[in-house]
């Protein structure tokens, strides 16, 4: 990397670290460390409640789901604006009328310490493990960036993270979220502009969205009830829709966020403008890595993106496995790229000619590129035979190696410390949110001094060391952002469940939603594991494996909410006649 990309990185990241350090250091207050003094007008709400969504794993992994998979990922945020909306109006006044600090305390004032304590258990557990994430996916960069041990550069990016946010709790996390954002629009609009430039000497723009079209890139809408299929119309705007309502209303990262507003009226719009800007984002990230697609149709594409395997397997002397099959599949590759380039030209000239674009030119197209994905299965079959610590999935190093290798000088740094702020805005609400939910769920210290301030800076360095374990030993998932999505799945079904309890069944107890939560936990993790390991799979004549459990994880947020629910209903019917419980909205 050149020493100008060093010195915008670097700089970059110095800045913004310095910077939040510098300006939060006198944070002595528990009202300015947790709720960050509620200085934010509605644009700082938007800004850091959208830092905190986009990690890092959102610029490594979105931009290769469009890659393979086309525009379909952007159908997980169709339910956003309406949940956006529900939590402006629901959620929010209720937060602020009870002047809490987290989520959690809202629980334990409606029903119970027990019921308190089981809804911070669970984000506890969800958030401390996706923080590994967050801090895991910018660490695959400068880890192949510097050729650094992986493990040791988990621990540089969340020392950083740490550091700062512990100076200055909540009111760090915003104030480094306006620089944090500013870079990461202005990174996006660059890398856009960029391969749009690289393409124009071979194709327009208009033209790359019609052959990624005609290759089925850009199927933005699947109306299929399929429930084992990932993203449709309907998981997005069902299971969506649960999925945000509790990510926002009910994570503690998010909502710490907006309970820093000046007032309920700041925060709401903060939240609003959110929902309008969502969608268009991860669009346009997904466009991205469509666009990435097309450039690779007319340019050579490596056998496997992860250039530290390649690194590994051409340095391979272990007879059959090593550089004999490597290589043969190496060379098989090259030829075909060559074959996939001229077939892409003849598409490209087929279109041009102002005649229809025959079923020749697509055929031939996807011939080749479905001889491409064969060879690039084969090659990482190579890669798990070299080692069982090797990671063959490489589908989250497609877009960094894009920028390593075809952008010019300077917009590579630019482009590195947009996905280094996404992770550092994201990691630093979770560990703040992290250490407020244990000081204020957990452990319960009072509001007052500096003593309880001091117990969440030292809450914030712990949680952030848990999580640095998490991101060593993580292996590189089938895809992180959604891996990440279906981890959050798993237990924001059943917070969301005790919410809305909480919020439209006001003659619900404690006892009752807490034994419904512990049920709907518990079955949804046995229905997953039965689901994941095909417990009750079956083979088909043609071969292939029948599931009649498998859902998409979507459904997870529908499904949870509405056995809590169920079941609370069924738990206080059976026990004491309800005592008569405090009106919220009163």
């Amino acid at each position: 990397m050149h020493w100008l990309d060093w010195l915008i990185l670097i700089g970059t990241l110095a800045f913004i670290v310095g910077y939040g350090v510098w300006k939060t250091r006198r944070t002595e207050t528990v009202q300015g460390y947790l709720r960050g003094d509620n200085e934010d007008r509605w644009w700082a709400v938007c800004l850091s409640v959208m830092a905190t969504q986009a990690s890092a794993i959102t610029f490594l992994s979105t931009p290769g789901q469009g890659f393979l998979d086309g525009m379909g990922f952007v159908q997980f945020y169709f339910g956003l604006p309406l949940a956006m909306v529900v939590i402006a109006y629901v959620f929010i006044p209720l937060f602020y009328k009870w002047n809490v600090y987290t989520a959690y305390e809202f629980i334990g004032k409606r029903f119970d310490h027990r019921t308190q304590l089981l809804t911070a258990i669970l984000f506890l557990i969800q958030r401390c493990l996706s923080t590994g994430f967050t801090i895991y996916a910018p660490s695959i960069v400068l880890s192949k960036v510097l050729h650094w041990p992986l493990g040791w550069t988990c621990v540089f990016i969340g020392g950083l993270v740490i550091l700062y946010t512990t100076t200055g709790g909540a009111k760090a996390v915003g104030v480094t979220h306006k620089q944090q954002m500013a870079v990461m629009f202005g990174g996006l609009f660059v890398a856009f502009g960029f391969i749009v430039h690289q393409l124009s000497d071979t194709i327009s723009f208009g033209e790359s969205l019609q052959l990624a079209d005609a290759l089925g890139k850009l199927d933005v809408i699947d109306t299929s009830w399929d429930p084992a299929v990932k993203y449709t119309l309907w998981s997005g705007l069902i299971g969506g829709f649960f999925l945000q309502l509790s990510y926002f209303g009910t994570d503690q990262s998010q909502v710490q966020r907006y309970l820093t507003g000046q007032t309920m009226q700041q925060a709401r719009r903060g939240l609003l403008v959110n929902g309008l800007l969502k969608i268009p984002m991860q669009f346009f990230i997904l466009l991205i890595g469509v666009l990435v697609f097309v450039f690779y149709l007319f340019n050579p594409a490596p056998v496997h993106w992860n250039a530290a395997n390649v690194k590994a397997l051409s340095t391979e002397v272990s007879g059959e496995l090593g550089n004999g099959k490597a290589r043969t599949i190496g060379t098989m590759h090259a030829q075909n790229t060559m074959a996939i380039e001229e077939q892409a030209k003849v598409w490209v000239a087929t279109n041009r000619s102002g005649q229809p674009v025959v079923d020749d030119a697509t055929s031939g197209l996807r011939a080749a590129l479905a001889t491409g994905g064969a060879l690039r299965e084969d090659y990482r079959e190579q890669v798990k035979a070299l080692s069982k610590d090797a990671e063959p999935n490489d589908k989250d190093y497609i877009f960094i190696s894009f920028i390593m290798d075809h952008l010019p000088v300077g917009i590579v740094g630019l482009l590195l410390a947009m996905i280094f702020c996404a992770g550092m805005g994201s990691t630093s609400s979770q560990l703040s949110a992290l250490a407020t939910t244990a000081v204020v769920d957990i452990f319960r210290s009072d509001r007052s001094g500096t003593q309880q301030v001091l117990a969440t800076k030292w809450a914030t360095v712990a949680f952030g060391i848990l999580a640095l374990g998490f991101a060593a030993v993580f292996p590189l998932f089938d895809n992180l952002i959604q891996a990440v999505n279906i981890l959050g799945s798993l237990f924001y079904g059943t917070i969301l469940g005790v919410f809305l309890v909480a919020f439209f069944l006001k003659r619900i107890q404690g006892r009752a939603v807490f034994i419904a939560g512990l049920a709907a936990q518990f079955l949804t993790l046995v229905h997953f594991a039965l689901d994941k390991f095909d417990v009750f799979a079956s083979s088909l004549p043609d071969g292939s494996l029948h599931d009649p459990l498998e859902i998409a994880f979507l459904w997870y947020n529908l499904i949870a909410p509405a056995i809590v629910i169920a079941l609370a209903l069924l738990v206080q019917r059976i026990s004491k006649p309800p005592l008569a419980v405090q009106d919220l909205h009163r």
